[in-house]
């Protein structure tokens, strides 16, 4: 054993170079600067000092503001599950009709993963307008690739005892699916959709800057106008947001797991 480990080291060392060199170049080409940085610090430390003490003074609207942020991300997720449900089921290997409707609904779901809510929701807000419901949409696209590439690898590791169980009563695939699939992934299945929702309403959040409504468009409104009081303010009520969302989430966790 401690021939071979001896044997093994120096190639490994070589995996560790070209990795090291990777991702120096990958620094240098972004421009990574500690000067640069160090420099900025004043002015990172003015930023912070004129956002406080955040200013409350509009409280009653950035509430209201938050809770529609929340309610994109409510809607968002919802009308996610539906669409993914369908795709992610055609794009499992042992329950899609034929291999075109895998392929399909394969390369549907790399589609949305790969486009950030930014760009869906621009394309949205220029379909419907300004708006809440831009921002859902964009959630939904872009959250039923993930959720969707999930459905489809949890259905592939189901057991295959239940299944062929259930298949030999001439079950129909809706019955397999329902008695068999489905109560095995049940708790995978939620924990993720929640996860979803976590981070959807982060999204949720930035998409307002683009003017796909909630939070985000009084932050970004509030920083184009030097308000960083305000701007901080508004930071706060999303950090207690997402606080209290991911108490709720723990809890539904803990009782489904």
């Amino acid at each position: 054993m401690r021939k071979e480990g001896l044997y093994l080291a120096p190639r490994f060392r070589w995996y560790y170079m070209v990795i090291l060199v990777v991702v120096l170049i990958c620094f240098q080409q972004a421009g990574f600067s500690l000067t640069k940085l160090l420099k900025g610090l004043p002015e990172m430390a003015k930023f912070v000092v004129n956002a406080f003490p955040a200013d409350f003074t509009r409280l009653n609207e950035l509430t209201l503001s938050i809770l529609q942020t929340v309610e994109i991300s409510v809607a968002g997720t919802f009308l996610a599950i539906v669409i993914a449900l369908p795709i992610g089921i055609g794009a499992s290997a042992n329950f899609s009709p034929n291999p075109i409707v895998y392929w399909f609904c394969r390369t549907l779901l790399n589609s949305t993963r790969s486009v950030s809510e930014m760009i869906v929701a621009l394309v949205f807000v220029t379909a419907v307008g300004l708006g809440p419901f831009s921002g859902l949409l964009a959630l939904a696209v872009h959250s039923a690739g993930m959720l969707g590439k999930f459905y489809a690898e949890a259905i592939e590791n189901v057991s295959k005892g239940e299944i062929e169980a259930i298949t030999s009563t001439g079950a129909t695939t809706c019955q397999v699916l329902q008695f068999a699939v489905l109560p095995q992934v049940l708790p995978e299945i939620i924990t993720v959709i929640l996860y979803r929702w976590e981070v959807n309403i982060r999204a949720a959040t930035v998409l307002g800057m683009v003017g796909a409504g909630g939070i985000g468009f009084d932050l970004i409104t509030s920083i184009r106008l030097f308000q960083y009081r305000e701007a901080l303010a508004i930071v706060l009520l999303t950090l207690i947001t997402v606080g209290i969302i991911d108490q709720v989430n723990n809890r539904i966790r803990a009782k489904i797991i």
